[in-house]
């Protein structure tokens, strides 16, 4: 059964892709949980950033002066606002790189700084965060997927946005997670819990 908010529109949830592989251990994980989600009946749009044109934050704090309308980059970010405004719930899915997320995902992370208003508020309050990590080490801690863990739990807990799922696994060769079962049906899990009310 679909489920539906208040105003009969089906829920929408937003992927961001943080892997250069579009094809993955991170995105096999991501492409799971759209799967549940779409079983449950949402609404599924993913951004891949590697192949977007998205800038560094330059620190400016143009987009919280009064009157601001936003970041003032205007690079393939402006796709992704308005997505993140409109998503019921948003799901980061990155490799772990170097003890934490990938480069491109650390960009877009940067800047939803421009999300903040001017009073404090966030766009993601009250939004239903996922989080999709791979790693190629012997597990979570010697990985560093754990730092990226922490990163999403500090961001999300001073936001008010709260993290209701989150799924991760080590893999190698590009796929090989989709071997491992046991993830693979808790990121379709997590699908299903991020698209329900």
């Amino acid at each position: 059964m679909a489920k539906v908010k208040k105003d009969g529109k089906a829920r929408k949830v937003v992927i961001l892709l943080g892997s250069p592989r579009e094809r993955g251990n991170s995105a096999a994980l991501a492409g799971r949980i759209a799967d549940g989600a779409t079983a449950a009946g949402a609404r599924v749009q993913r951004f891949y950033l590697q192949g977007m044109k998205i800038a560094p934050c330059r620190a400016c704090e143009a987009c919280h002066k009064p009157g601001a309308k936003g970041c003032v980059v205007r690079d393939d970010m402006q796709q992704v606002y308005p997505a993140l405004k409109a998503a019921d719930a948003i799901v980061f899915a990155s490799p772990i790189y170097w003890f934490t997320v990938s480069a491109q995902m650390k960009l877009a992370m940067d800047r939803c700084y421009a999300l903040i208003g001017s009073d404090g508020s966030h766009a993601f309050k009250g939004k239903r965060i996922g989080l999709a990590f791979s790693f190629g080490g012997e597990d979570p801690f010697d990985s560093g997927c754990t730092n990226a863990i922490r990163t999403f739990q500090d961001v999300f807990g001073f936001i008010g946005a709260p993290i209701v799922g989150m799924v991760y696994g080590s893999a190698g060769a590009a796929g090989d997670i989709t071997s491992n079962a046991k993830v693979m049906q808790e990121a379709e899990d997590l699908g299903r819990k991020l698209a329900s009310a």
